[in-house]
């Protein structure tokens, strides 16, 4: 291998992770580089495609659109800019990294390595990278909060504030909305983050037909939580990450072991991307959860009739900056793509017919906010000072950081970059004339922290956590935050015993239990059976433990009628009482939660237990009729997927994991046919986006969200930690590391992390050896 200054040994154990040990940390990471091409090489060369706007390439004009968006969405800074905010040692990270993958695609082009079945399929080859590219790419973080900015937008415009209040809960609360000056709702049209969407969304994962995709809120969650030694049955503290993102074939995390003089770290993190984001390096364990702070905003413009390329700005016009960029295309001409920007940022839509524009304001466009690349800086930390020293450092996206130190420390640090809005709040698209600009950023290292709480843990689960004392003098975070659910369920069950074991952390990231569920249940002891299928569906939820299990009949029933029923009649009920008949309809239709992001039942639980007059003057006597008519509808809808045998119904025969290669319709679509391994399952599952053991799902109950990556760290006891990442580590169908792992991940297990050298060793399946070229071996680092 070029550019090692000696060799490199990487030993794959038997469950496909690779533990690299290197004599520097520059062959250390263009091993890594290397050994992430020899298993994920199209995965890398597609998400590379991808971000920079190369699909149309290889795939044709199809993608053009795609691509055009994705370069709008691009880092345009200095490089030089960029590499300096991050610290000194992450550009020569990234470029031994990238020249590790590119040494890789060297032996593919040279037929000394096998490619990927992918390329002959589709009839190309990989690429090379700059080192550039894993920091200029930003659309594969998760951004918040242009979609609910939009969509609040939209339905205030249609329906007013008291419609808005039944499609979602905004914290802290009671938090009025106001339309900012100047802002002219009825000229923002419904499609205006088409463009966004496409550069944000792979394009695999779009709608057909131009639609409108769903906010992903409730499908990008995550869990995590740390416990101190008074907590364990070891004596130890513990560390539990499970981060929850799109189901992936391959998965879209990989776990590695580096080591090289002065770095020890093992865990997960994007293949695309040097170092790991979640784990622990020997002394301390670390692990994320989404912080969602509101780092986007929708900035509408008024433009000159007579140039609609010019927009007022402080009483004057400011010209946009045209790009033009050669997009080239498979099968046809290179085109052209013109893209424009404002002072802001991307436009990504012009009305000129109404003398409007419509600019995106992102703060991951920023220098040093590239998704995930700053856990460079605290991988190595040693202790609790360093690991939060370097978080401040940390920008994109923003992160409930938890870590668990051997010393005995644990803590919770949220980072990420936050604008400052002086006098507006970011809960709804701005004029772009100069009177809503950000005023800066908040200081590195001000938001609230907690360490070594009486407690004895601390969790988080996207939640809404700012501390009372974190008041209206300080920048607003987001009042966009996640259901609280998943967190409660583990903060009743981390406070419910203090002998804590590895095996049990595990159980709690799978645990089933649905708060929405329990906290519903009650109201069904006053509801009376009229009909059959009312008083049936009555005894089998009575009797039930609001535990989403596979093979439970009541989850199924429960979750046919809560999501397809109740939920609609009840926001329904309350939209008739504000809008008159056809308009009600239409509001429902806009206010209903996407069906594989439906994991916030705040609205509902709350026009179920404190009504008001939302549902009438006899707001008891609506509840429990929209109960009664609904039970019996769900029941016979159950009937007809499952049967009329009630006995038999299962929970996961409806629910259930199916695995599809992001290119699996394109390879059909071009041959006719897709290779077997192009699909995985379909498997049972339990849960639902409500769960601790997410699994958010589609209308067809396939699971579209989750942990396809978890991770339990005994601290101390190094090797007794615990992991999982399904279907599995390789992204190559010819290993045996493709799919060994899905099904251990659907039945909820877990397979030792190991980290000592013996416990490695003991369990090496194979050994591979990087070599210095010989002209290079004693060239030197």
């Amino acid at each position: 291998m070029p550019g090692l200054s000696a060799p490199v040994e990487i030993r794959i154990d038997r469950w496909g992770v690779p533990h690299l040990y290197a004599a520097s940390r520059r062959d250390l990471f263009l091993a890594q580089g290397f050994n992430a091409a020899r298993d994920r090489l199209f995965q890398l060369d597609l998400w590379r495609r991808r971000g920079l706007g190369l699909l149309s390439e290889v795939f044709g004009e199809e993608y053009l659109e795609g691509d055009r968006a994705a370069r709008l969405f691009l880092y345009r800074g200095t490089m030089e800019e960029e590499w300096s905010a991050y610290g000194p040692d992450v550009e020569p990270a990234a470029r031994a990294f990238t020249a590790g993958i590119n040494a890789y695609v060297e032996l593919c082009r040279r037929r000394q390595a096998p490619l990927p079945p992918e390329f002959a399929l589709l009839g190309y080859g990989p690429s090379f990278w700059d080192p550039s590219d894993v920091a200029r790419i930003r659309s594969h973080g998760l951004h918040y909060n242009l979609g609910e900015e939009v969509s609040r937008a939209l339905t205030l415009r249609d329906f007013g504030p008291e419609a808005e209040d039944l499609r979602r809960v905004r914290e802290p609360s009671p938090h009025r909305l106001r339309v900012p000056d100047g802002l002219d709702l009825s000229v923002i049209p419904d499609d205006v983050l088409r463009v966004y969407r496409l550069a944000t969304v792979p394009p695999w994962a779009a709608p057909p037909g131009g639609q409108q995709t769903a906010s992903r809120a409730g499908l990008d969650g995550s869990n995590n939580w740390v416990l101190s030694a008074s907590r364990t049955a070891t004596g130890r503290p513990m560390l539990a990450n499970d981060p929850h993102r799109a189901l992936t074939l391959p998965s879209l995390r990989y776990l590695v072991h580096l080591s090289a003089p002065g770095l020890d770290v093992i865990g997960a993190g994007e293949p695309a991307l040097p170092g790991v984001s979640i784990g622990h390096n020997g002394r301390i364990a670390f692990g994320l959860t989404i912080f969602p702070i509101d780092q986007e905003d929708l900035y509408v413009y008024t433009t000159d009739p007579a140039d609609p390329t010019r927009y007022r700005y402080r009483g004057g016009w400011e010209s946009m900056v045209r790009v033009t960029e050669t997009v080239p295309v498979a099968g046809g001409e290179d085109v052209e793509a013109e893209l424009w920007f404002t002072r802001h940022g991307p436009v990504i839509r012009q009305l000129p017919e109404r003398n409007a524009a419509f600019a995106v304001r992102a703060a991951w466009l920023e220098p040093g906010m590239a998704p995930y690349l700053g856990s460079m800086n605290y991988m190595g930390a040693q202790n609790a000072a360093e690991f939060t020293d370097a978080m401040r450092r940390w920008g994109s996206p923003g992160e409930n950081q938890v870590y668990a130190a051997d010393d005995g420390t644990i803590g919770w640090c949220p980072a990420g970059r936050v604008p400052v809005r002086q006098g507006w709040d970011g809960t709804l698209p701005v004029p772009g004339d100069g009177s809503h600009e950000w005023a800066g950023h908040q200081a590195p290292g001000t938001l609230p922290s907690v360490r070594d709480p009486r407690s004895g843990w601390l969790a988080t689960a996207n939640e809404m956590n700012l501390p009372p004392a974190y008041g209206d003098s300080e920048p607003t975070v987001t009042y966009d935050w996640y259901a609280p659910y998943r967190y409660r369920r583990i903060a009743e069950t981390l406070e419910s015993r203090d002998d804590w074991t590895v095996a049990e952390c595990v159980r709690l990231q799978t645990d089933q239990l649905s708060i929405p569920a329990r906290s519903i249940l009650p109201l069904l002891h006053g509801a009376a059976g009229d009909d059959a299928r009312t008083a049936g569906a009555l005894e089998l939820l009575r009797g039930w433990d609001a535990r989403l299990t596979p093979d439970s009949a009541a989850a199924a029933l429960f979750e046919i009628w809560f999501r397809r029923h109740l939920r609609p009649a009840l926001l329904g009920s309350a939209l008739e009482h504000l809008l008159p008949g056809e308009e009600s309809r239409r509001a429902l239709t806009r206010i209903m939660p996407a069906e594989d992001a439906a994991a916030d039942a705040r609205v509902d639980l709350d026009l179920l237990l404190t009504p008001g007059e939302r549902l009438g003057p006899d707001p008891r006597h609506a509840v429990r009729g929209i109960i009664q008519d609904t039970l019996a509808a769900a029941y016979a809808e159950t009937e007809g997927l499952l049967g009329t045998d009630p006995g038999a119904w299962r929970w996961g025969e409806l629910h259930h994991s199916l695995l599809r290669h992001p290119l699996a319709d394109l390879v059909r679509k071009r041959t006719g046919d897709e290779p077997e391994w192009m699909s995985l399952g379909p498997v049972p599952r339990g849960g639902s986006g409500d769960t601790v053991g997410a699994a958010a799902y589609t209308s067809g109950f396939r699971q579209s969200g989750g942990a396809t990556f978890r991770l339990v760290v005994d601290v101390g006891a190094w090797d007794r930690s615990l992991a999982m990442n399904s279907p599995g580590q390789s992204g190559d169908p010819g290993s045996r590391h493709y799919r060994d792992l899905f099904a251990d991940w659907a039945q909820d297990g877990a397979f030792p992390l190991l980290y000592s050298r013996s416990a490695v060793e003991e369990n090496t399946e194979r050994v591979l050896m990087l070599e210095p070229v010989p002209e290079a071996r004693d060239a030197g680092p």
